[in-house]
């Protein structure tokens, strides 16, 4: 079991190994998905997990659970077992904890994307919070990731997805986030229609 502190995982040196800066990263995410869904109930996020047993990814999404009272964040692969607990995060940019819940204005659906289109909504790098929230409190599904979104978040999601797509410099990132913006716009229509 991997205890950590998240608090000594802020701000890293600029000379910080690799690996360090990885496993930052990676706990950093977890408090996202922790925190972007309602504490008290355990649930599999998108999250992928990041060991790779026998020189392999594993297959399994991070499991994470907040309770009610904000003490610590557990987090479990699915697949390999890997686990562990971190304090710490209340109140660091990690916290997606809403100050109070948004009302929906229309028809919530669960949107199914690949786990690539996951991805790259969750390498965004201007998002506001509550876009934020919806993209880390996606739920890993056997055939994809399950989006819970009306068409208002949806369609500003969208938005984020477009403006970071047009000033993207690098070619292949580029074309991820014209694929993540394409089945999400797909997404939007049917929820129109």
């Amino acid at each position: 079991m991997f205890v950590s502190d998240l608090r000594h995982f802020l701000e890293m040196p600029d000379d910080a190994p690799g690996p360090a800066r990885k496993m930052a990263e990676q706990l950093g995410n977890v408090v996202r998905a922790a925190t972007a869904a309602e504490a008290g109930t355990a649930w599999v996020s998108a999250l992928p997990c990041r060991r790779r047993p026998g020189r392999r990814s594993c297959p399994g999404h991070i499991a994470v659970f907040r309770p009610d009272l904000p003490a610590r964040i557990e987090w479990r692969c699915d697949s390999c077992g890997d686990e562990g607990v971190i304090s710490g995060w209340e109140g660091t940019y990690f916290d997606l904890r809403a100050p109070k819940r948004r009302r929906s204005t229309g028809t919530v659906a669960d949107i199914v994307v690949p786990d690539e289109v996951a991805t790259a909504l969750r390498d965004l790098q201007l998002l506001d919070a509550d876009c934020e929230r919806l993209v880390y409190r996606a739920r890993a599904v056997d055939d994809g990731v399950v989006l819970r979104a009306d068409g208002d978040e949806l369609d500003e999601l969208l938005g984020f997805v477009a403006a970071e797509a047009n000033h993207e410099p690098n070619r292949r990132r580029q074309q991820r986030l014209d694929r993540a913006f394409a089945v999400l716009s797909d997404a939007l229509q049917t929820m129109g229609s």
